[in-house]
């Protein structure tokens, strides 16, 4: 079997380098255009996430192309071993999500998925949702079955196939992390490569960001297997194919390798962030969530510019609205450890952004925040670097987090209207007409500010370590752009 395997800096920069030239090489190299798919499904859709939690921007959207809230729903818990617990199996999360029509399909006997009654359970299924775990323990009891037949029918009828963590990678053609252990290190075990390949050429990771395993697909795979696209996406996000086209939905950021755009700097991907699309056959960006916006990366950059200079600090900023992120940017910060995005890294102390993390606690009688309430506000939206000191009271933490947080608190199902009561926390004011829910970083506006627009669905988070930056006028620069006419 083999180990993930690290590369050197300097092995890594010429490997970096090199993808970057194969990326950034003209179109002869891209395939024709075919009205066939290459790589995604013939009929049907496939949602690939990346574990951690899903809100109904993910479940909505998978009910919605399996055919809204009668449709026959079909979750497969078996990679989670063979024990399931009816009340962790999935199909809870599916029925709070408005699925009305939800079964657990389980076995681990492949006789069983073979017999014509088990595989006739879901024969007028409209979508599989493949859970975590284990995802060899999928490979053991389906590969070859007809209960394999009967999840492929789904997609054939227009339907849809998805899943989470380990439900993710199985949908891929090549499979990661596949051996038969607990031992995630291991990226390729020569008895559990072939996953179902719902999607074909690609491999799939999950939990990317949150389990810093960004480096792993590059110095695993990629290297010795250029033929391959490899994704991946953070916790709580997700790819939703149909045919060869993709669009990224969800909490956080997905990514590619092997593509033929150019990579990040520095990194051996390209990030791509909820609102994006991409083109799974020609292995490009078709769009990106902030074209045809007014607001343009330029604006926010001009805004920003002087923290370029890392003695200034650094500063981060994400602007999203309609449940697209259409900036995420960081300045005058290094790439980080194991390329954990900036955006995501640094912990930057919140100061009276706090309060609305400090409204979600729940203190014991006397006052005091336990550990057990701290850990309930962490689990809110599924943040994964936000920290709270129980001596001073005070929380730092990253806009990527933040803007998790936000949609964890507010919830909202696609195309729903945003909440007119303030979450707690904020203060309300107008400004230009217009609602405005907003905490800032010091009283007069300054270091810091997550304001909200609910009536337009939209926010804008920034973070700095300069008392003397005027966030509130930089966040309403930011949206006043956002919120005009024309560019």
């Amino acid at each position: 079997m083999t180990h993930r395997r690290l590369l050197t800096p300097a092995l890594l920069s010429t490997a970096i380098a090199a993808c970057a030239g194969r990326t950034t090489a003209g179109g002869a190299d891209a395939p024709a255009p075919s009205s066939a798919p290459r790589v995604g499904p013939a009929s049907g859709s496939v949602v690939v996430v990346g574990g951690g939690q899903q809100g109904p921007e993910v479940l909505g959207r998978f009910i919605e192309l399996a055919g809204g809230p009668d449709a026959l729903i079909a979750v497969v818990p078996t990679a989670g071993g063979d024990s399931i617990d009816p009340n962790a199996d999935g199909s809870r999360a599916f029925r709070a999500a408005g699925a009305r029509n939800v079964v657990v399909y389980h076995t681990t006997s492949k006789a069983v998925a073979d017999a014509d009654s088990f595989a006739a359970k879901i024969a007028d299924a409209r979508g599989v949702w493949f859970g975590g775990g284990r995802h060899f323990r999928l490979v053991n009891s389906y590969m070859g079955t007809k209960s394999q037949r009967a999840f492929e029918a789904v997609l054939a009828r227009g339907g849809v196939v998805g899943g989470s963590s380990a439900g993710a990678t199985i949908l891929g053609d090549y499979m990661v992390r596949g051996a038969p252990s607990n031992d995630n290190r291991i990226m390729n075990h020569p008895q559990y490569l072939k996953g179902f390949a719902y999607l074909r050429g690609v491999a799939i990771d999950q939990h990317v960001v949150a389990r810093e395993r960004l480096p792993d697909l590059h110095d695993s795979l990629i290297v010795r297997r250029p033929d391959l696209l490899a994704i991946s996406e953070d916790e709580g996000t997700a790819w939703v194919v149909q045919g060869d086209q993709a669009e990224i939905i969800g909490r956080n950021k997905a990514f590619v390798y092997n593509g033929r755009d150019a990579n990040d700097a520095g990194k051996p991907f390209l990030t791509l962030r909820p609102g994006d699309r991409y083109d799974l056959a020609r292995r490009r960006v078709v769009s990106r969530a902030i074209d045809g916006s007014p607001l343009t990366q330029r604006f926010v950059d001009d805004i920003f510019a002087a923290y370029r200079d890392p003695a200034r600090g650094g500063a981060t900023v994400l602007v999203a609205q309609d449940g697209k992120v259409l900036v995420d940017a960081a300045y005058g910060i290094p790439v980080q450890r194991r390329f954990t995005p900036e955006t995501g890294s640094p912990s930057v102390p919140l100061r009276g952004l706090g309060a609305v993390l400090d409204a979600a606690l729940t203190p014991e009688a006397d006052g005091r925040v336990t550990g057990v309430s701290v850990r309930r506000v962490l689990g809110i939206g599924g943040m994964q670097r936000v920290t709270y000191d129980s001596a001073s009271r005070s929380w730092s933490g990253n806009v990527d987090d933040l803007y998790r947080f936000e949609l964890g608190r507010t919830n909202l199902r696609p195309g729903a209207r945003d909440t007119a009561t303030v979450v707690r926390g904020f203060a309300l004011d107008t400004v230009n007409g217009m609602r405005r829910h907003a905490a800032y970083g010091t009283p007069d506006g300054r270091r810091a500010a997550w304001v909200r627009w609910p009536d337009r669905r939209a926010t804008v988070i920034v973070l700095t370590s300069d008392d003397a930056f005027d966030a509130r006028g930089a966040a309403q620069r930011i949206a006043d752009r956002l919120f005009a006419t024309s560019p």
